[in-house]
């Protein structure tokens, strides 16, 4: 896949959402580790991971030459990065067909953007 581009594969993950259930939760996550196993298996994997909630985050901004650290998520917002997933794929419907099966693995939303600068292939 010489021409592939990148691509982010984000799940988005609603603020007010009530997480599933433990049997629900490890069909997720066995349907995400078989989603996962494909990627790896088509050579189209770059990396994934989950995040954890936004309360756990630390922000980090510049101020009259000084770095200041606050806690919390940046912005607050009804959805928040949930996770995400990095592929190579030939073309944008190469990595839509790559979000649809994260759809179905995941349950949740999938935003898919590709890399800023890289040439069409």
């Amino acid at each position: 896949m010489t021409n592939a581009k990148h691509y982010l594969l984000s799940v988005v993950q609603p603020a007010d959402g009530t997480p599933p259930g433990a049997e629900e939760l490890a069909a997720i996550n066995e349907n995400l580790q078989a989603f996962h196993q494909e990627l790896k298996e088509a050579g189209v994997w770059v990396f994934a991971g989950g995040l954890a909630a936004p309360g756990t985050a630390t922000v980090l901004r510049e101020k009259n030459g000084d770095v200041l650290t606050t806690d919390g998520p940046y912005i607050e917002s009804k959805e928040y990065l949930g996770g995400l997933c990095i592929v190579k794929a030939p073309d944008l419907d190469a990595a839509l067909d790559w979000g649809r099966k994260a759809v179905r693995a995941t349950t949740l939303p999938i935003e898919v953007r590709p890399f800023h600068g890289e040439p069409d292939a």
